[in-house]
């Protein structure tokens, strides 16, 4: 409330409190159930750095480093197939240039330049849509896609030990779906039970365990599918991105006169304490209690880029201190502790990741790349220049 200086009464005593969303849902409860409630008003003084905060650095730089490794890993696989096929002279059994088996998917550059467009109308739908029964549509999405995820994950870890091997080459034709392997069949199940199981009872306190765990699987199967083919589309994506989060975090408050990412992340409006297409741990040592979150594109965009280095760094062959990809985890890793930094700066209040993680990343990488001369390659063929077997096999002993 606002009095002007003049105002010939200004004694207004009109108590105020502010609650946290979890604790004001408990003291409604309780009224409601007709209890006595009393209420003490003291505040307490917020720690500088939470031990959730840590645990969710964590498993955001774990999650691109497990990603990043499988992605690398089924790329090299390729090449040496495809080597293998060149020595054996039967180009025509080759793929089609531009295409990957295992349904990999390259992001090219009007895909990169679309994603402000669609991710912005998605938001704003979320926004204006928000309430329980759109959050429950969310949560069916959130769960097949974290099925699929935890599905493809557990198939991939399970196929490493030679027990389960056999199962994992053997396949059997499902109506719909093709052929299926008898692992995937076994683990599905599992998959299925565990995610209905979540979104049952995700409001149980815990229940933030089984979100994280179906949202890493998530992410790590879309780093392993998606992938950019250059530094030239990276960098296109990375700068779309990072404009698409300051807008949305900071400049949205102009037109909707609150930031519309943050409203939509606590999941205002809708009765629950966020979307689900994102990882959360309950900050332990906070009297105000809350939620430390990340969201899934501030994992999985710079982790496109951070998957890419390593591609290529096993495709040339480069040791990890003459490589590119511990420069870009690390320059990940910073810049998400920044983001923490400024957040707890600025006393909670929501910050835009990608603001601090894209300069970080994507500044280093381009400036190594540039002082190392590898610059034109990555920007334009995004892998090394191999010679072909048939030379090889060709030239004098």
């Amino acid at each position: 409330m606002v009095c002007e200086g003049n105002e010939t009464d200004l004694e207004i005593g009109i108590p105020a409190v502010m609650l946290p969303q979890d604790a004001g849902a408990s003291l409604e409860k309780y009224i409601m159930n007709g209890s006595v409630v009393m209420l003490a008003l003291y505040s307490p003084k917020r720690p500088v750095v939470d031990v959730a905060e840590v645990f969710l650095w964590l498993m955001a730089v774990g999650t691109i480093l497990c990603a990043s490794y499988w992605s690398a890993w089924t790329a090299r696989e390729a090449a040496i197939e495809q080597d293998k096929l060149l020595k054996d002279a039967s180009e025509e059994y080759l793929p089609a240039e531009g295409t990957h088996s295992g349904g990999i998917v390259d992001i090219n550059m009007t895909s990169a330049i679309l994603f402000v467009v669609v991710a912005s109308c998605f938001l704003v739908m979320l926004y204006k849509l928000m309430s329980r029964w759109f959050i429950e549509v969310l949560v069916v999405l959130f769960c097949i896609g974290g099925v699929e995820g935890l599905q493809t994950c557990l198939v991939a870890l399970l196929s490493c030990f030679r027990c389960f091997q056999n199962a994992a080459e053997s396949f059997v034709k499902v109506p719909f779906f093709g052929a299926v392997s008898y692992l995937t069949l076994a683990v599905c199940p599992f998959c299925i039970a565990f995610s209905v199981i979540w979104a049952v009872f995700r409001q149980i306190s815990f229940a933030w365990i089984g979100q994280d765990i179906l949202g890493i699987s998530l992410i790590i199967t879309v780093l392993q599918i998606v992938r950019v083919p250059n530094l030239k589309v990276g960098t296109v994506l990375l700068s779309c991105a990072f404009l698409y989060d300051i807008f949305w975090v900071f400049v949205s408050k102009w037109w909707f006169h609150e930031s519309v990412m943050i409203v939509v992340a606590r999941g205002d409006r809708s009765g629950e304490d966020g979307i689900p297409m994102l990882l959360k741990i309950p900050r332990m040592f906070d009297p105000w209690g809350g939620y430390s979150i990340i969201g899934f594109g501030d994992i999985i965009l710079p982790g496109l880029l951070v998957a890419f280095s390593l591609r290529y760094d096993w495709l040339a062959k480069k040791s990890l201190r003459a490589g590119y990809f511990v420069w870009a985890m690390t320059a990940y890793g910073l810049g998400l502790l920044i983001t923490y930094v400024a957040l707890n700066m600025m006393d909670g209040h929501g910050q835009p990741a990608l603001l601090y993680i894209v300069p970080f990343t994507l500044g280093t990488f381009l400036t190594l790349g540039k002082k190392r001369g590898d610059l034109r390659i990555l920007w334009t063929r995004g892998e090394p220049e191999r010679p072909c077997p048939h030379l090889e096999l060709q030239s004098p002993q």
